[in-house]
């Protein structure tokens, strides 16, 4: 049976919904919550970590969840070549659990920002944005107070040389400046992907850009890269 997408519940996961709406609404596919006890990711084509603030945050984003029952899961799932989209919080896990390189550092200013956003797709050549080509520049929001990414100069560049910046904070021309560039991160970097390609994280929200009543739909261009991996139509 065709079982389509996991997302994973965290305790204080709160875009998991959001995320099974947008996949099982706009997008069109299987989709249904995974419980964080779940130890099995048998029969599913993609797992998507969500945004929130899994276990509170407390020592610090994602590094509780790290160590959660389906994380050993979603690491062989993606060593098989397995789809991994991890969104805002989700992101933070995938950089804990270190599925990705770098860390999510506290804002620059210090503040949790929420509002709309552009970023500037870098590569359209990952799991998760064959539904959009380079240049693409998409509206959709964040919130987050710790969205700052970092990592140290040899792995930027080992990023930026590989094609691995996915996408970058930009003005709406899609030009990356400081304006853009409101959590202080390196180079601008909103997401970023693994060698493989198969694995992204980025800060923005798309399943919150995916209907046009709440805003542009831009996110669908991310959401709907899923089609060509699990064979559905939209």
């Amino acid at each position: 049976m065709n079982r389509g997408v996991a997302v994973i519940s965290f305790p204080g996961s709160n875009g998991d919904q959001d995320a099974v709406d947008a996949f099982a609404g706009p997008v069109g596919v299987p989709t249904r919550l995974v419980d964080y006890r779940e130890t099995s990711l048998e029969g599913f084509e993609a797992v998507v970590l969500p945004g929130g603030f899994s276990y509170g945050d407390y020592l610090r984003t994602g590094a509780i969840a790290r160590f959660a029952p389906i994380m050993s899961a979603i690491q062989e799932f993606a060593s098989t070549g397995g789809p991994v989209l991890g969104i805002c919080n989700g992101f933070q896990v995938l950089t804990e659990a270190h599925l990705l390189p770098g860390a999510v550092l506290r804002n620059r200013d210090l503040r949790f920002h929420s509002q709309w956003v552009h970023i500037r797709v870098e590569s359209g050549e990952t799991a998760w944005t064959g539904a959009a080509s380079d240049g693409d520049v998409l509206s959709m929001p964040v919130a987050h107070g710790e969205g700052n990414y970092y990592a140290n100069r040899e792995t930027v560049a080992e990023l930026e040389h590989e094609g691995r910046v996915v996408f970058r904070y930009a003005n709406s021309g899609g030009r990356p400046d400081e304006r853009s560039n409101f959590n202080g991160s390196i180079n601008n970097i909103a997401g970023i992907c693994n060698s493989g390609r198969n694995v992204v994280g980025l800060m923005p929200h798309p399943e919150r850009a995916a209907d046009p009543l709440l805003g542009p739909p831009d996110g669908l261009r991310i959401l709907e890269s899923i089609h060509q991996f699990i064979g559905t139509v939209v």
